[in-house]
């Protein structure tokens, strides 16, 4: 009886690790086995990426919030502080985004805290 080695699956397999390592330098675009473990390493570093882009973006929004309250006379602490006790709910990227874009907005935002 002759072996049976389901050929489609395996190349499908094969090809889809390829077609993810292509640009790679060197053996890592073409040879399967490096191909792998290029890839392999490529998408835990692409996980832990994604996670570290949120914490980016959110100390690049304090930043900006910061800058703007120190141009009012205020510290980042205190305004996210007085916003909290006045339930004012905006969030750090609309207010860093009007710090930055609309500062009379911001002040504006700022006096409505106080």
């Amino acid at each position: 009886m002759p072996r049976s080695v389901n050929a489609v699956a395996s190349r499908a397999r094969r090809k889809k690790i390829l077609k993810a390592a292509k640009g790679y330098f060197g053996r890592r675009k073409n040879v399967l086995t490096v191909a792998k473990n290029a890839v392999d390493k490529a998408m835990g570093y692409a996980y832990v990426g994604r996670k570290l882009k949120k914490r980016a973006y959110r100390q690049l929004w304090i930043a900006r919030i910061n800058a703007g309250a120190r141009q009012n006379g205020t510290t980042y602490s205190k305004l996210m502080h007085k916003l909290a006790t006045n339930h004012i709910e905006l969030n750090r990227k609309s207010l860093a985004d009007l710090a930055l874009n609309h500062p009379d907005a911001f002040k504006a935002v700022l006096n409505a805290a106080k």
